[in-house]
């Protein structure tokens, strides 16, 4: 029984779907035309009713992750005011741990694949990868700088320059996550990253 056959969701979503499950492991030039067609249960011609190519179809993906992560993941973590800055970002790097926890080390993040496979090979892609990644160091800078507003972070901090290395490190982490099929590797990093993030903590109360 094909995918199409189980599912009342539009052909659009089925193909989209049925791609993202495939490019997550296999990658984007790993992905062919034929395997969503196959994965997903929709005819060739439905494909071309919504994707003029497979390059439009890789930036619906991209474009779905990146807004699911932003909504899902990235925002929920700094919503909550009860919450003081620092505690928001290290609620995050518990948030990317649990996701990990919960795909077993497979896959890795999506949005970091295609930057290692794209970046070098396909400017369109580079450039809406680069768009996500200045999302998310932004939103590091502003919990940064507020921390230190409220005098909880030290003034010898540079928000900006430190929240670039989190994101850095966080996602090199869950590479050597993928990379090792252990949970443990991911466990030590975000531990690591808290304890280095702590040592530009005041132990002030915000």
């Amino acid at each position: 029984m094909t995918t199409a056959a189980k599912t009342d969701k539009p052909a659009r979503e089925q193909i989209l779907d049925a791609a993202t499950r495939l490019m997550h492991v296999s990658g984007y030039r790993g992905t062919s035309l034929d395997d969503v067609l196959k994965e997903s249960g929709v005819g060739k011609g439905n494909f071309y009713y919504y994707f003029k190519s497979k390059e439009e179809l890789g930036y619906a993906i991209l474009d779905r992750i990146v807004q699911g992560f932003l909504e899902r993941t990235l925002a929920p973590s700094f919503a909550d005011p009860s919450h003081a800055p620092l505690e928001k970002i290290q609620r995050f790097f518990d948030s990317i741990l649990e996701s990990q926890r919960q795909r077993n080390c497979v896959g890795g993040c999506f949005m970091g694949n295609l930057a290692s496979e794209l970046s070098d090979v396909h400017e369109g892609f580079r450039r809406r990868l680069t768009d996500v990644f200045t999302r998310w160091r932004e939103k590091f800078t502003e919990a940064l700088t507020h921390a230190q507003a409220d005098g909880t972070l030290t003034a010898a901090c540079d928000p900006a320059r430190l929240a670039h290395f989190l994101v850095a490190s966080l996602e090199g982490a869950i590479l050597m996550t993928k990379v090792t099929k252990e949970i443990q590797v991911m466990e030590t990093c975000v531990g690591e990253l808290k304890a280095h993030l702590a040592l530009y903590a005041t132990g002030a109360q915000s």
